[in-house]
């Protein structure tokens, strides 16, 4: 089982001979059914995809054509019916309800629309949740939580509540908290949605820092705008890739 392997060159050689080596995501023929009152919705209907290290992709497309299942996908929240997905080097197609969560908590930091944060709890203890869950000693979760608020611009807010923050910053202190733990690829899904104009330019101008720094990052938007931002789109239409392009190109 790939998801044993430890040293990630290993896993990285089994993937197939033709993906290069610094493939984070790759999806072969990728599919995904569900049955909606006795009628099968094809939502993912062969998804090809490679998206290789320190990438910044949007994948965007209309309501129904299959973004938001293959974002799940993507982050280890839903199992293919058909086809091979392998996360970082991890065949996770193949792996069991376990193994997927622990890949999950490891490999991704999720940022969503909603910011998710605990009303009642401070900017830092809510950027420590995941390292809680990953078992990490105080002093260390207090560090890691730190430092993660710092790359955001939030060192000076890590005392604060949500309530006592704008929409923009609780939404970094989503990102730090999606960053904290290293992650492979960071997935934003709408992450500017419940932003005005002027705070999403400025969330993008991070996620624009963050991948010059090296972070890969997978955004999930149906606005052009914010798509723009990223070095490369993938339109999605019916389930399928429509369209996977540089952005540089549509300027």
């Amino acid at each position: 089982m790939t998801a044993s392997l430890t040293d990630t060159a290993e896993r990285m050689a089994l993937l197939p001979a033709d993906v290069p080596r610094d493939a984070i995501i790759v999806t072969r023929n990728l599919q995904r059914e569900y049955d909606m009152g006795g009628e099968v919705v094809r939502a993912l209907r062969g998804v090809d995809i490679v998206i290789r290290k320190n990438e910044f992709v949007a994948i965007m497309g209309p309501s129904g054509s299959g973004k938001s299942t293959l974002m799940n996908m993507i982050g280890c929240l839903d199992s293919p019916d058909g086809g091979e997905y392998w996360l970082n080097g991890h065949r996770v197609s193949e792996l069991e309800d376990d193994e997927l969560a622990r890949i999950r908590n490891k490999e991704i930091g999720f940022v969503f629309q909603t910011f998710n944060l605990l009303p009642r709890a401070t900017a830092l203890h809510n950027v420590e949740l995941p390292l809680v869950y990953a078992g990490i000693g105080s002093k260390e979760r207090s560090r890691m939580a730190i430092d993660a608020l710092q790359r955001v611009g939030l060192g000076d807010r890590m005392h604060h509540r949500p309530n006592e923050l704008s929409g923009g910053q609780r939404q970094r202190v989503a990102i730090a908290r999606a960053l904290v733990n290293n992650p492979s690829i960071l997935l934003a899904d709408e992450p500017t949605g419940n932003l005005d104009s002027a705070t999403s330019v400025d969330i993008m101008a991070l996620f624009e820092t963050l991948h010059a720094t090296g972070q890969t990052i997978v955004l999930v938007t149906h606005e052009h705008d914010i798509a723009a931002h990223a070095d490369r789109q993938v339109h999605l239409k019916d389930g399928q890739v429509e369209r996977d392009f540089k952005t540089e190109a549509t300027h």
